[in-house]
């Protein structure tokens, strides 16, 4: 068998927006795939190069407590301004408009029977109160370590000690 051709920019690119978590579709479409993402994405989970990057991806990713508190600073202090502009257009906007909206805040979309379009948001208050809880949690971490670095210094230097004192 002849060698594999690397993986261009926008394959890799997709590998890496399908471990953050995307779906397939979404994932295509924002690695550059504007002409029917859902198929381009079919066709290149199809392949085994494709599957293999993605495991090589996957498996080096993991989510930090970092990543963790800067989605939850989102969630409280993101911009719901995309979402106001959706339910103020007149038409139905094309899916290259929805993909380009920041919609991280938004946990629902409806359109009821009645017509108008009824969008529900994560609660801000919720996330600043996992926020808190997160900090008081480091807070309480980072105040215990220079207490048992201190220890381990003084154990140290007696150990030191006692190995002068008795050789």
């Amino acid at each position: 068998m002849g060698k594999e051709k690397a993986l261009t920019g926008k394959e890799r690119l997709f590998c890496f927006y399908l471990s953050e978590g995307s779906d397939g579709r979404g994932a295509a479409a924002r690695a550059g795939y504007t002409i029917l993402p859902e198929r381009a994405a079919a066709k290149l989970l199809l392949r085994s190069d494709i599957r293999q990057e993605l495991a090589r991806v996957t498996g080096k990713r993991s989510v930090t407590s970092q990543e963790v508190c800067a989605g939850y600073r989102r969630l409280a202090f993101g911009s719901v301004t995309d979402a106001l502009r959706l339910l103020f257009m007149d038409e139905a906007p094309g899916t290259e408009i929805m993909e380009q909206m920041d919609m991280l805040n938004v946990s629902d979309i409806k359109r009821p029977k009645g017509g108008g379009l009824e969008i529900k948001f994560f609660d801000r208050l919720k996330a600043l109160e996992r926020l808190k809880e997160m900090s008081e949690t480091d807070a309480t971490q980072n105040s215990a370590l220079p207490f048992y670095e201190a220890l381990e210094r003084g154990a140290k230097a007696l150990a030191g000690n006692v190995l002068a004192v008795n050789p």
